[in-house]
């Protein structure tokens, strides 16, 4: 189902997203069901990817733009202590929701190995497209367009 390098591989992107579930570093549950009408999209990183740092301020840009439009975004940190996460966002706060690979199976579900990896599942709950690497702010946007979002 998913290929070598840990992408989607063989999923048609407009199938249903794959089960779900957890919680934010914040005590935040959520899974498929609590989500469905929204947008999500899903950045798996870790504090010691300098491309996952350069990202950061990108992604807290779409929350601040798409704040009140449906988008909810989900930071997975992969593999990496609670206490490691913590230190880390008090020197870079995030504005998106966090969440550790121990509160989730996102990160087994998705088959994340390399960072910053992105997953978009549009409003009715589909996958609607995945990017490996940074693409920049310009590439997360035109993700969030395949998923009917535009900042207007």
């Amino acid at each position: 189902m998913f290929g070598p390098a840990g992408i989607l591989s063989g999923i048609d992107m407009r199938d249903a997203a794959p089960r779900f579930s957890g919680k934010t570093i914040d005590g935040g549950k959520f899974d498929n069901q609590s989500l469905q009408g929204q947008v999500v999209l899903i950045q798996f990183w870790t504090t010691w990817c300098p491309v996952c740092r350069r990202d950061q301020e990108a992604v807290d840009n779409l929350v601040n733009d798409f704040a009140g439009k449906g988008l909810v975004v989900l930071a997975v940190n992969v593999g990496e202590a609670r206490k490691k996460v913590r230190r880390y966002l008090e020197d870079s706060p995030r504005s998106c929701r966090i969440v550790l690979t121990e509160d989730t199976n996102l990160s087994a579900v998705f088959a994340a190995r390399s960072y910053p990896l992105y997953v978009l599942i549009d409003r009715d709950g589909k996958l609607a497209t995945t990017q490996t690497g940074s693409g920049g702010e310009a590439s997360l946007r035109r993700m969030l367009e395949k998923a009917g979002l535009r900042a207007d």
